[in-house]
């Protein structure tokens, strides 16, 4: 799972994404951690046709059946394989509240040295990564506060050739049936399939790409980022 990435500037969220200057969030810190706040993109909730807009919510999906904001479990990546059927996202995906998740570059534990050495992904090309993901809006009952807050899903990468060489190798499973995960890449021009499209048309992009998309190698970790 991913517990760290950062985020591209706006003007390139808004030259890349064509979401207007109607769009553009407050500042943010440009490093983003599960439970602080990050920009998504959407589908907007209030237009009678199709626009983007770009959102500014807490990077752990808080479901509707929350007592608090704040949860007591991680929410920040969800696997896509059980979204129909988990109770926090199955009602967020049933309704199509998928969202791109922009991100410059994010990173990764690598423990094929036998300790945590973090990597860092970006992309080939130069553009910023369109992570896929959940959105949802939870209310304060007590107070009325509106939370706006997303998940990034994730995909099985045991047969990737890149992917499959992160995280720490549980010891109860043979080498290919680790259940390493991945983020899932949604490329520009399925942008709007995957924000508009029906259940069934987003789940052909639940999908990884291909390594030659990857430019990848250690870094070194903030003091801030969650050990796996």
């Amino acid at each position: 799972m991913c517990n760290r990435y950062v985020t591209p500037d706006e003007a390139e969220m808004d030259r890349f994404w064509h979401l207007g200057p109607a769009n553009q969030p407050p500042l943010l810190p440009r490093e983003v951690f599960p439970r602080s706040q990050g920009p998504f993109i959407r589908r907007a909730r209030h237009s009678s046709g199709y626009e983007r807009e770009l959102v500014v919510g807490q990077w752990a999906l808080i479901p509707w059946f929350a007592k608090e904001p704040k949860l007591k479990y991680q929410t920040n990546n969800a696997r896509s394989e059980e979204l129909a059927e988990k109770h926090s996202y199955k009602d967020p995906w049933k309704r199509g509240q998928r969202c791109i998740i922009p991100a410059a570059s994010f990173d990764e534990p690598n423990w094929e040295t036998g300790k945590n050495i973090w990597w860092q992904f970006s992309r080939t090309d130069g553009a910023p990564w369109g992570l896929a993901g959940l959105w949802n809006v939870w209310t304060n009952k007590d107070t009325g506060e509106v939370h706006e807050s997303y998940t990034m899903l994730t995909l099985n990468a045991d047969d990737h050739e890149l992917m499959r060489r992160m995280y720490r190798p549980d010891p109860k499973f043979p080498p290919d049936a680790q259940d390493k995960r991945s983020v899932i890449p949604i490329e520009a021009g399925d942008t709007d399939q995957w924000l508009a499209g029906t259940v069934e048309e987003a789940k052909q992009l639940l999908r990884l790409s291909p390594v030659e998309v990857f430019v990848a190698g250690p870094i070194a970790a903030p003091p801030s980022l969650i050990e796996i």
